[in-house]
Formats: C-alpha cells, sequence, structure tokens
C-alpha cells in the first residue's frame, strides 16, 4: 500500500501546486522541504514552477509540518497516467507525416524474418562487398610499396598501415600517398597522432590486404613471423635495388660520425638501417654486397661505413626520401 500510495501524483488546478509550495517554504526552508520528501532540492524548485506534479505523500507530509491544510480540488493519479495520452500524441503526429498507422511490429519482424530465410540471406548485399583495387604487375614500384610497408608499415586482417614521422617525414608522406594511389587506385587516408608525434597513412582495403599477403607480406606481427624480402624480389636486381630503397626510406637513417685523431676533428656520413627480424636484415646485406658495397651486421643494424659505400649506395639506390638526401648531401 505504501509504496502504491508512494507512486500517486498529486494533481491540482494551475498555479495551486506553486502556491503551495511557496506557502510551505515560508514556515520550513527549502533545504527542510526536501529533506522531508527525501528528494533535492532541485525537485522542490521543479515542483514550484510546476515542471510536473508533486508526489501525493510529499504534499501530505508538508501539509503536516507546515500545519497548512491540503489544497482544494485536489485529485490522485497514477505516476504514468500521462504516458496514455503522450502516446495518443505521437500516434497522431505519425500519422500526420506518414499518412497511416505503422505495421504491428511483431509482424514486421515476423515478415523480416521470412524475407532473410527466403531471400535475403541469397542477395549480395553491396554495402558488404570487398572495395575493388587495382592490382599492378609486378614492377619496380609495386616492390619499393613492399619495401615500405616491411619497413615502418603493418597489415592487419582489413587494413595497411605506414607509420611516418608527422614533420621530419612529411614530405615523404606525400611521395607514398601518391605511389599508394598510382599503384593501388585508391585515395589513403592520414590520421595524425600528436601525442606520438607521428601520422599513421592508411588504406583500408581486404582486397589489398590479400593481394599483398599473396604477394609475400605477412599479415599481424611481422617480428614475429621473423618475415624476409619476398623470392620474386630477391631474384630480380631492379626489384631488389627498388625493395632496398622503400626499406633504407623508411627503417634507415643517414647519421654523422664525428671523432677526433691526434688533435684532428673527422667527420664521415654513414647509413643504418634497423630491423629486428634476422632473415630481413642478412638479405639486405646480401643484396648491399651484390652492388659492391661492403656492409656490415651489428645487433639489428645492416651499416655502411665507408665513404665509397655512401656514394655508391645514393648514385645506385637512391632516396625518395628528402630527409635522407639533405643529411647525406649537407
Amino acid at each position: 500500500m505504501f509504496e502504491s500510495f508512494k507512486d500517486k501524483r498529486a494533481i491540482l488546478p494551475r498555479g495551486a501546486q506553486r502556491l503551495f509550495i511557496e506557502t510551505v517554504e515560508q514556515r520550513v526552508s527549502t533545504c527542510d522541504v526536501a529533506r522531508i520528501c527525501e528528494c533535492s532540492t532541485r525537485t522542490i524548485r521543479d515542483w514550484r514552477r510546476e515542471k510536473f506534479p508533486m508526489q501525493l505523500r510529499c504534499l501530505h507530509l508538508l501539509s503536516r509540518h507546515a500545519q497548512i491544510p491540503v489544497p482544494k480540488h485536489l485529485r490522485a493519479a497514477n505516476r504514468y497516467a500521462h504516458a496514455r495520452a503522450a502516446g495518443a500524441k505521437g500516434m497522431r503526429a505519425v500519422i500526420l507525416k506518414y499518412g497511416r498507422i505503422p505495421v504491428d511490429e511483431r509482424r514486421r519482424k515476423e515478415g523480416w524474418q521470412n524475407w532473410w530465410d527466403t531471400k535475403g540471406r541469397f542477395e549480395i548485399n553491396p554495402l558488404l562487398q570487398a572495395k575493388p583495387i587495382r592490382k599492378p604487375k609486378k614492377g619496380t614500384d609495386l616492390a619499393e610499396f613492399l619495401g615500405l610497408v616491411m619497413g615502418d608499415g603493418g597489415i592487419s586482417h582489413y587494413q595497411v598501415v605506414i607509420t611516418l614521422h608527422h614533420i621530419d617525414d612529411l614530405a615523404y608522406s606525400t611521395f607514398v600517398m601518391r605511389l599508394m594511389r598510382k599503384l593501388f587506385g585508391v585515395r589513403p587516408c592520414i590520421y595524425h597522432r600528436p601525442k606520438d608525434s607521428i601520422n599513421d597513412i592508411v588504406l583500408s582495403r581486404r582486397e589489398l590486404v590479400e593481394f599483398l599477403h599473396e604477394l609475400g607480406l605477412p599479415i599481424g606481427n611481422k617480428v614475429k613471423q621473423q618475415f624476409d624480402i619476398p623470392d620474386w624480389i630477391k631474384r630480380n636486381k631492379t626489384f631488389a635495388v627498388a625493395c632496398v630503397r622503400g626499406l633504407v626510406d623508411t627503417d634507415g637513417s643517414v647519421f654523422t660520425h664525428s671523432y677526433v685523431v691526434n688533435g684532428k676533428r673527422y667527420r664521415y656520413k654513414k647509413l643504418s638501417f634497423t630491423s629486428r627480424s634476422r632473415p630481413l636484415q642478412v638479405s639486405v646485406a646480401k643484396i648491399l654486397v651484390d652492388l659492391g658495397m661492403s656492409p656490415h651486421l651489428s645487433g639489428y643494424d645492416v651499416r655502411l661505413d665507408s665513404i665509397v659505400d655512401m656514394q655508391k649506395y645514393f648514385s645506385v639506390v637512391g632516396s625518395h626520401n628528402p630527409k635522407h638526401l639533405k643529411r647525406y648531401l649537407n
């Protein structure tokens, strides 16, 4: 009985509820009114401006505490008495907008399920179809792209992502995006991550992922899989050179080694390619050896230390990353 009484609402003529609350607040503070009614002061203010009807039990409690009579013409209503009228109002709005009464929801669901079982699931939904890409033939551009993906990129089941520094590699990012569009006919998206100071260049195409996987790129953690340059690239000298260029442009660095001998300072430009995949390190070193250079392996690095090797690298392999060219030439 108490819960039923508690859920009842006091329905009063317009202005009567406001007058009742104001009269109570002349004798009891708003905070005490809220405490008596076990609600917030905001609720009391809403009752005062008649935003919604107050609880019937609260009206009687306040009447006793403030020692004022219950307002005339009081009637009780269920807490959700307004729902029927609101529903009817909404129905009229729907009929006015659509010119008909909505179908029965249960029948609608049954009809949809019947359509799906007999026809819908056998049709090809264009929204679920993989978006097509251009599949280029094997060549130097494709070999270089695979190199830069193996360098600072990665492949998930639905995306190809290449991650570059947002300032140092900004010009190179433009080259990478143009290369992707040239090869696959798809415009990549670029997402800036300021906290990490990087840009993610992203192509979201399942068909592209499958195509690159068929060409030899791993899906998922490439270091854990100890990936390597695909054989079709290593067998072709031109492709191998392009692939190494992509690898070094992304995961390589050009730096100045400075030291002093007998009071004289010497400065030489050197090159380092870094990878945690041992098979990849060995393949890069072998390609450089086949090109007449003398690399050496040091930890995770493949290094070129001599002036002659540096000159040969930039004349034979070259670079599309302005950052490397600037550091080598300056």
